[in-house]
């Protein structure tokens, strides 16, 4: 199994915590994850809020995959709709030259009105425009050439200088929680990146959807999805539970004040529909049923716990890709440092001894 860190770069539920400390930790937390075995490190797209500030991810892994030249860095994601495609195409390719073809590409439509609001755009075209930019940048990255001709992207036939050097099959990835970003995710052949929010069971005929789609589009066998989540990890059960229910349930108090769940916009915005299903049942159960629904879908507790949580996701789901936050929701540091050591130690070495689902039940 692929399993990378996430870093979510986030002040919310810290006291007096300045932007440069959310930074260094985080920072810290990446070099220990270089070192001790992860795939890839990763990072989110946002601006302007304690819910996580990294204005453009790919100046940050251009950074982290200099200082860390043994691990890939990838994105989840860059918010398409907020970017000129040709900017993108042209950023991607110099940071997966200068780091030998270690990118991997992860691309969004974005969620937050309120970021929407700050760069002067609709939410309502999001979608259009996602769907326009995603695959003129995947060609661009491909042919070395980028071009438009849409509602929102008219871009003459122009050169991709540096050239891509590497390809970029298997490395392009596209956030899909919604049936129409699973849709466009298919088209893309990208993988299906979702984020830990609900229990997987309810997850899984979208994810078998895309699947579906992508041997109907491609005809071939679609790249595996990557789960995104949020992990509190130590040797007392007890006690990460209550860790857990504190700092898991702080990142989701984030979740619901940053995308306002609890707000009407999502009834009359296109293409949210599942994110108006999501507030529908967030207004019902309140915020102690959204924290017991985010902590039946992540991880938590002993390293044993949480491998047998993941045994029962990939018999609910499949084969997945993993990709663990351990600083979220007010968490201390040397509470997100114990967490990814041990994971790092006790977890992460069994994962990436399980062969394919099928494999493994063939061997049975």
């Amino acid at each position: 199994m692929d399993v990378g860190m996430m870093m979510v770069f986030t002040s919310y539920g810290h006291e007096n915590c300045p932007d440069n400390q959310v930074w260094d930790e985080e920072l810290r937390l990446a070099a220990l994850a270089a070192d001790l075995g992860f795939d890839c490190l990763w990072s989110a797209e946002h601006h302007f809020n304690d819910y996580s500030f990294v204005p453009d991810n790919i100046h940050l892994m251009t950074h982290l995959a200099a200082k860390h030249p043994d691990i890939d860095v990838g994105t989840a994601a860059v918010i398409l709709p907020w970017h000129d495609p040709l900017r993108v195409a042209e950023n991607a390719a110099v940071l997966d030259m200068l780091s030998g073809g270690r990118l991997r590409l992860g691309m969004g439509r974005g969620l937050a009105r309120r970021e929407f609001e700050a760069f002067r755009l609709s939410m309502d075209e999001s979608r259009g425009r996602f769907d326009e930019a995603a695959p003129m940048i995947v060609k661009a990255l491909t042919t070395g050439y980028i071009e438009g001709d849409g509602k929102y992207y008219k871009q003459p036939r122009t050169e991709i200088r540096p050239k891509p050097q590497h390809a970029f099959e298997g490395r392009i990835y596209a956030v899909a929680s919604s049936e129409d970003s699973v849709v466009s995710a298919a088209k893309l052949g990208a993988h299906i990146v979702m984020f830990a929010d609900r229990p997987w069971e309810m997850r899984a005929p979208v994810i078998e959807k895309g699947r579906e789609l992508h041997r109907e589009i491609h005809g071939t066998e679609p790249p595996t999805i990557m789960l995104t989540e949020f992990c509190v990890c130590g040797t007392d059960l007890a006690q990460t539970e209550e860790e857990a229910r504190q700092y898991q349930g702080k990142f989701v108090e984030s979740n619901f004040y940053h995308y306002e769940f609890l707000g009407e916009h999502f009834a009359t915005v296109k293409g949210y529909d599942s994110y108006q299903q999501k507030a529908a049942i967030a207004k019902e159960t309140g915020m102690g049923g959204a924290v017991d629904g985010f902590m039946k879908a992540a991880s938590w507790g002993t390293p044993d716990k949480i491998l047998r949580g993941l045994e029962d996701r990939r018999a609910a789901i499949g084969d997945f890709e993993l990709n663990v936050a351990f600083r979220f929701g007010g968490t201390p540091y040397e509470v997100s440092e114990r967490g990814l050591k041990l994971f790092a130690k006790e977890v992460l070495p069994v994962l990436k001894s399980w062969g394919p689902v099928e494999a493994a039940t063939a061997a049975e």
